[in-house]
């Protein structure tokens, strides 16, 4: 069966032990952690456990990887003050202000 590219993406998520938002240094933490764990010469588990273990984490690894590479990021400024940083927001809003402003 076919899966949508979101389904692809939130399996592989899934698979890495990723929360609905991640940054590139959890998806790579997590990715290392998990190949640790199943790779044949480590587990402990069946052989063929294993190997199928570290085959589903590679592939799920390349499907996050292969999104985050193709990923567009916007520089408007609107997208950018989305994610303003707390002390940015009330200097955006209040700057030099004697009263309010830092």
């Amino acid at each position: 069966m076919i899966k949508s590219k979101f389904e692809r993406i939130d399996n592989a998520r899934k698979i890495l032990g990723l929360p609905k938002k991640a940054t590139m240094e959890q998806i790579k933490r997590n990715y290392k952690e998990l190949l640790l764990k199943w790779h044949p010469d480590k587990c402990k588990e069946k052989e063929d456990r294993c190997k199928e273990m570290t085959i589903k984490i590679i592939g799920a690894y390349r499907t996050i990887i292969e999104y985050c590479n193709n990923y567009e990021y916007s520089f408007t400024k609107e997208d950018v003050n989305k994610s303003l940083s707390p002390d940015d927001w009330w200097f955006e809003r209040f700057g030099d202000d004697p009263l309010w402003g830092k």
